[in-house]
């Protein structure tokens, strides 16, 4: 009877550990590219609202000012934008995905949609099964064709648009991360 208890409690408190209340807990992780700096302020205060590690996406050659001229239509940023098929080199750092059951996914927005680093970023880790939110911040341009143009690079997983989060306030990245 006190091993069956014992197993009882064992089974308890290794089952509860990953819940809250009713809701079962995820581990999330906050991924992201940032050209300017913008990007990874906003997804630096995701991370510690929603309590998730961090990762950036970094370009193998970082981008310079030129390179970000998007009125240069010979820019690196403008050339790559022209060809969806380019994939930017990334610094490819081990990471386990596998831990993670939600990727909050943060970007700037480049001519109406993600950035092709991002396209590089999900055909380089194993996303099958995980569901990824986006965020992105921008001058002035929404989503556009984001998800659909992300999906073929991660087509084992479920994406969904976020928010754009422009102004990146406190209170506007309290009330999404509370709305996930």
């Amino acid at each position: 009877m006190c091993k069956m208890n014992v197993n009882l409690i064992h089974l308890f408190f290794v089952k509860n550990t990953q819940r809250k209340g009713l809701f079962i807990m995820s581990k999330k992780l906050v991924a992201f590219f940032s050209a300017s700096g913008t990007t990874k302020k906003v997804a630096q205060m995701i991370a510690e609202e929603v309590k998730a590690d961090l990762f950036e996406i970094e370009p193998k050659v970082p981008y310079t000012k030129p390179d970000l001229d998007w009125m240069n239509k010979k820019s690196r940023s403008s050339v790559e934008m022209s060809d969806k098929k380019y994939r930017p080199a990334i610094m490819k750092k081990e990471m386990d995905m596998s831990s993670y059951d939600e990727i909050l996914l943060g970007f700037p927005i480049w001519w109406y949609v993600a950035p092709t680093i991002i396209n590089t970023f999900l055909e380089a880790y194993d996303f099958s099964g995980k569901k990824i939110v986006l965020f992105a911040t921008s001058g002035g341009s929404g989503f556009g064709n984001t998800v659909r143009e992300l999906q073929s690079s991660a087509p084992d997983a479920v994406i969904t648009e976020g928010r754009l989060l422009n102004r990146g306030t406190k209170q506007e990245i309290n009330e999404w991360g509370n709305s996930l």
